[in-house]
């Protein structure tokens, strides 16, 4: 499941008209608890993405993500770089697959047709979105459209897992659309990036307040906290700790400055 909404992220990062960030979540109070996905695109560059999951079970690769999750949610969050409004659309997880739940979302929260087909074999993944472009007012054109959109739709819907995850762009979509006229684009790379660093550890830790990083500390003996997306470790002895309350007591100094 993880590496379908991998996919899913990737193809729709793809189709953002910004730089920022795309970040997919599905919550459940079930078995599986947390799975997310976050994209970040910058013009000119590799997509960039990092994942977790969280469960509270075993599980096994037979199981059905739909087995795992209780009272699900489906979130997915825009974070534009340039200071944009960030944007969250939340809907319950329905379907029988992250393609159909994908697609409800689409249609509930953006009223966007969308057409979604993913596959992942453990090694790799891999997906196709097709979207329908905004209707014109023109009822002969809308008629025309919406015969192009069924069409579409039954040929998109004849892909095979296998030709998914190992046939070339090219050849896949000569294959699938042999009568129409397709068009490729540049390729986008994607490459793995994760943002965690100390000062957001740091950061994060403050907020704890002073009482609980004593009480932690005394306990023992120092900090250690593992980011969930790359699992580096990071260690915060005494030392460290009392650097951590020295830094916050300058924050809320009354001579501070905060810009």
């Amino acid at each position: 499941a993880l590496g379908e909404l991998m996919a899913a992220s990737a193809l729709l990062a793809a189709t953002l008209k910004m730089n920022g960030a795309l970040v997919m979540q599905i919550q459940s109070t079930g078995t599986l608890k947390l799975l997310v996905v976050e994209c970040t695109t910058i013009t000119g560059e590799a997509l960039k993405m990092r994942a977790t999951a969280k469960w509270s079970d075993e599980i096994n690769d037979e199981q059905d993500l739909f087995e795992l999750v209780e009272h699900a949610q489906f979130m997915i969050t825009l974070d534009p770089k340039e200071g944009g409004q960030a944007y969250q659309g939340i809907v319950p997880l329905e379907g029988s697959s992250i393609s159909a739940a994908l697609e409800n979302y689409m249609l509930r929260s953006e009223q966007i047709d969308t057409r979604i087909f993913l596959s992942c074999d453990g090694d790799s993944a891999a997906g196709m979105l097709i979207q329908k472009l905004p209707e014109t007012m023109n009822q002969l054109t809308l008629d025309r459209d919406e015969d192009t959109w069924a069409r579409v739709g039954h040929l998109a819907s004849t892909v095979t897992d296998d030709e998914l995850l190992h046939l070339p762009t090219e050849t896949l979509l000569t294959r699938l659309f042999h009568q129409e006229d397709v068009r490729l684009f540049e390729p986008t790379a994607t490459e793995f990036f994760c943002s965690c660093s100390r000062d957001s550890v740091s950061n994060m830790l403050r907020m704890l307040g002073d009482e609980e990083i004593l009480s932690i500390i005394e306990e023992r003996g120092n900090i250690e906290v593992n980011c969930d997306f790359c699992n580096a470790l990071y260690n915060f002895d005494k030392v460290d700790a009392a650097q951590l309350l020295v830094s916050e007591a300058t924050v809320v100094s009354p001579s501070a400055k905060i810009h």
